[in-house]
């Protein structure tokens, strides 16, 4: 992606919010990169250096500034239309976000992604201007830089916590990224709190309508497993072998939510917040969507009333597929009851005390996958629903629909529409939740018909063509519109 130097340097005089974290300023007089929203005192542009991400900044030698804090930056979001190379340059680094180098080798990574470990260092370095081991590198030193300035660990749990597989490689490169060891450093000389939480920072661009995201997640809350109150989402969550509960909330800065996570989920942290992150939408771009949906005037309308509408990921992207499938041809309700059927039946306690408001995890694929079709019909299914239960978990299970950005979102799509019992609507909304795909589309709901003027899924599909590549958000405001008309 290339810069335009005028724009950015203007964004940069004005602060401009539309813009954080879709570039990084670095100053050369002081060595420091910030985001074009510092309050810090606006330098010549003669001493201005612009890159599209972080990375490339450290790369080039530049320090994070400590006032703006350019690791809770949201990202850049969603680009509208991106070649094959961009395309796995962004899936690679999603994956890494996530993780995917701490712990295991370029190569498996590589693997994942269907290529070898030259052509992704190639392709990274060209479309990122840093190598895949570099951006990691990035990415953990942010992670950790973040954690020792918002929850005050003990440096093993931010070593842990960040994706280091030891301490003394945790010390090693923030030594040599820094100068200085982490407990030499002015965070790491902080007294750390004793805690079984860590608390995590997420900056979102305005608008954000915290109310209607908070009220979709109130109504389709499986009891046990999530809770919602007046300013909070919590909710029981498994990864792997590890488990806890997550809490999201506003944050006490504008501009940003806060999550707590349980302190036993630390080694999967940075699968966990880049998970967050899609959970609560904070990387969407309110300005790109506003420009799309001019061209609509229904969609501007929609835009007007609800400015900030965000599309609802998940923290586990399995349980978002099998959510999906139990809401074929039911109401909201009747799917959350069979939600809570499949959990009660088939599903793990945590080990929280009963007073707490969660303390059940969904199955998972491998469980799931062992159920015998009638009796998952037990809890009010029919035999057909019940075997598209199953068919789905063997395939996460296998890895044949992993949800992530290991395979491209059309391939997994095409996947998803070849088992048996799954359609097109229930694949986009699986594409739409569990994958986060901003032009998920779910073209034959049928208030999506309705809103449309249309009677096909096809009509509809040319009729929204124009609102590319955010048909979610499209969707939301539909369905956001048909909630507050049943209140």
């Amino acid at each position: 992606m290339v810069l335009a130097q005028d724009t950015c340097y203007r964004a940069l005089l004005a602060r401009d919010a539309r813009f954080d974290g879709t570039f990084f300023v670095g100053v050369s007089t002081t060595g420091i990169y910030c985001r074009p929203i510092c309050p810090a005192r606006t330098p010549r542009k003669d001493r201005c250096a612009f890159f599209v991400r972080a990375a490339e900044a450290e790369h080039a030698g530049y320090r994070a500034c400590f006032r703006c804090r350019p690791e809770v930056a949201p990202s850049a979001g969603v680009v509208a239309s991106v070649d094959k190379t961009s395309a796995l340059a962004m899936r690679a680094a999603q994956r890494i976000d996530e993780g995917a180098l701490s712990g295991e080798s370029l190569d498996v990574l590589a693997e994942e992604l269907g290529v070898t470990s030259r052509h992704l260092r190639r392709v990274m370095d060209k479309e990122l201007g840093v190598s895949p081991l570099a951006y990691a590198q990035t990415r953990r030193l942010a992670l950790a830089k973040q954690l020792m300035t918002d929850a005050r660990l003990k440096l093993s749990d931010v070593a842990l916590s960040a994706g280091h597989q030891s301490i003394r490689r945790f010390n090693s490169e923030f030594r040599e990224r820094f100068g200085c060891s982490p407990r030499e450093s002015k965070l790491g000389a902080r007294t750390p709190h004793s805690s079984d939480h860590i608390e995590v920072r997420l900056d979102h661009r305005p608008p954000y309508d915290w109310e209607s995201w908070l009220e979709f997640l109130r109504v389709r809350a499986v009891p046990e497993v999530e809770h919602v109150d007046g300013s909070s989402y919590t909710r029981a969550l498994a990864v792997g072998n590890v488990s806890g509960t997550v809490t999201i909330r506003k944050g006490s800065r504008k501009g940003s939510l806060q999550a707590q996570v349980s302190l036993s989920l630390a080694p999967v942290l940075p699968m966990l917040v880049s998970r967050i992150r899609a959970l609560t939408d904070s990387d969407a771009r309110p300005d790109l969507i506003a420009k799309v949906f001019a061209k609509d005037p229904e969609a501007r309308t929609m835009l007007r009333e609800r400015p900030g509408l965000r599309v609802p990921g998940t923290l586990d992207p399995f349980e978002a597929a099998l959510r999906a499938v139990l809401a074929q041809q039911v109401s909201v309700r009747a799917a959350r009851t069979l939600g809570e059927r499949l959990v009660r039946r088939f599903g793990r306690t945590l080990g929280l005390p009963d007073a707490s408001p969660v303390r059940r995890l969904f199955p998972d694929a491998d469980a799931l996958s062992k159920v015998p079709a009638e009796e998952l019909r037990e809890i009010g299914l029919p035999l057909a629903r019940a075997k598209a239960l199953l068919t789905i978990a063997e395939a996460f299970r296998s890895g044949h629909v992993p949800l992530t950005s290991s395979l491209s979102v059309e391939t997994q799509i095409e996947r998803l529409l070849a088992l048996p019992g799954m359609g097109p609507f229930t694949a986009r909304v699986i594409a739409m939740r569990a994958l986060h795909w901003p032009d998920a589309f779910p073209s034959s709901d049928l208030l999506v018909l309705r809103a449309t003027g249309t009677r096909t899924a096809a009509a509809a599909e040319a009729r929204t063509r124009h609102l590319a590549p955010f048909r979610a958000t499209y969707v939301m405001h539909v369905w956001r519109r048909a909630a507050e008309g049943d209140a």
